[in-house]
């Protein structure tokens, strides 16, 4: 892109380092000369600087005619703003108003560590925070194609003892701790770095959040180790959601504090003396405070009732998977049936006889006055009767009668019957299992096999649902 022109403070020599007037800025352009030709004449990789430099492209033709229609110029101040969580990075613009406006977002390729702050070196967590990016911190050389260095630690990192060093945005789509972007999207968002700096930008803002800032997300995120300090960049992100201007930060007490008149008397470790917020962000950051934190509560309402019917669907089904296990004969033992009785009682639905031992002659239906119903007792459903009925047309359907299990009658709820009726009970013929086995076989071409399968396919969804319901 060249130098810079003389009204402007800094610009770029052909390495991309800041220039100035006089004699100091020949003196650097004469270093940078004398480095290109060192790394053309060595067998270092130079290919970067073959064709002018990445670090010079200039911001690609449709990106400045969009520039344009956002009423910006090309050398206006930028402010960037990332998102973990969404894995975004957007990049903000002021226009002829003065306000900035989004320009563009973009797809991070790859962030490293889990949501929350940098914390120690080595922790490979991407920091989280606000930091001021400044000429001297853009790297033209990187060996991730092109980058820039966040500035961790910031007043706020230092004042809790958080360490690491090379914290970047940077190119070649690979993270140990920074934000990494495809080659072609660090050479734009480069590109508008430097030009904003060649318009006179000393610094542009990043600000480095968990996730949008949104009522859901927090509400989502409520019970994060995090969550205080989400909270304490939140107001940031208000400030700047009101007012449209990247906040004054400052660091007191361990605490960024955002838009504040006077900083007289403000220490990082120290507590915060009396401030005062800007009179005219103030009451408009408040006003949005108050409204974001009743839509968090309405959030976290609503997530605790749908977790509660999530845990009431997760009791019901483990006891309907119970009950079917009990009923196929996995445990046979008195306390496991009363126990899967209670947790259907207790899951609204109707406990179900369980199935007659293996070699076991089902008792006849016997007809008697009903009782109240017990949780430890089983109490008699259509199920029984759907269930034989359908066993039995299985067993007629296929031809196979021989093969077909013997149908359970149905046992009636009723009062503890006596001795003597017990015996009479006993005495009653099996009439109703003898007519089942006599039943004639329909023939198969009175119906037909087809006809046959799908009048028991809408018993059969019939009788299931009768079951749930």
């Amino acid at each position: 892109m060249g130098d810079a022109s003389r009204n402007e403070p800094f610009g770029y020599d052909a390495m991309g380092m800041t220039t100035t007037r006089g004699p100091v800025r020949r003196r650097r352009m004469g270093l940078a000369a004398a480095l290109t030709a060192a790394l053309l004449a060595s067998a270092c990789q130079v290919s970067d600087f073959a064709d002018g430099g990445a670090h010079l492209k200039p911001i690609p033709a449709s990106l400045e005619r969009k520039i344009s229609r956002k009423d910006m110029t090309v050398r206006s101040p930028i402010m960037i703003r990332i998102f973990k969580e969404e894995a975004a990075l957007e990049v903000w613009k002021r226009n002829k108003s003065g306000q900035f406006a989004l320009l563009k977002e973009y797809e991070i390729c790859a962030w490293s560590g889990e949501l929350g702050p940098k914390i120690k070196e080595g922790d490979r967590q991407a920091p989280e925070g606000f930091y001021n990016v400044n000429p001297g911190l853009m790297n033209p050389n990187s060996a991730y194609h092109l980058a820039f260095n966040i500035g961790f630690p910031n007043q706020f990192d230092r004042s809790l003892n958080r360490t690491g060093s090379h914290l970047m945005v940077h190119g070649d789509c690979s993270s140990r701790g920074c934000y990494a972007m495809e080659d072609d999207q660090i050479e734009e968002i480069y590109a508008l770095a430097r030009d904003a700096f060649r318009g006179g930008q000393g610094a542009f803002q990043i600000q480095a959040f968990p996730f949008r800032m949104t009522a859901e997300n927090l509400a989502r995120h409520r019970d994060s180790e995090h969550y205080d300090f989400w909270k304490m960049l939140k107001v940031g992100y208000d400030h700047f959601e009101v007012t449209k201007q990247p906040p004054r930060v400052s660091v007191c007490g361990q605490e960024y504090k955002f838009n504040v008149a006077d900083t007289t008397g403000f220490d990082p470790q120290r507590a915060c003396p009396a401030y005062q917020v800007r009179p005219d962000v103030e009451q408009l950051v408040a006003e949005k405070v108050a409204e974001d934190n009743a839509a968090i509560d309405l959030q976290v309402a609503r997530i605790q009732k749908r977790e509660e019917r999530q845990d009431r669907w997760a009791e019901r089904e483990k006891a309907i998977a119970s009950f079917f296990n009990t009923s196929r004969g996995v445990s046979s033992d008195d306390s496991a049936a009363e126990e899967t009785s209670e947790r259907i009682v207790a899951a609204g639905l109707t406990p179900v006889p369980r199935r007659a031992p293996s070699g076991a002659r089902p008792a006849v239906a016997v007809a008697s006055a009903p009782q109240p119903s017990s949780v430890s007792a089983f109490a008699p459903t259509q199920v029984d009767e759907d269930t034989n009925s359908l066993a039995s047309r299985f067993g007629r359907l296929f031809g196979n009668r021989d093969s077909a299990p013997e149908p359970e009658a149905v046992v009636a709820a009723a009062p503890q019957p006596s001795a003597a009726a017990a015996q009479a009970e006993q005495a009653q013929p099996v009439a109703s299992i003898a007519a089942a086995e006599a039943a004639p076989v329909p023939d198969e071409e009175e119906g037909g096999f087809v006809s046959n399968v799908t009048k028991s396919s809408k018993g059969l969804f019939r009788r299931v649902g009768s079951i749930f319901n």
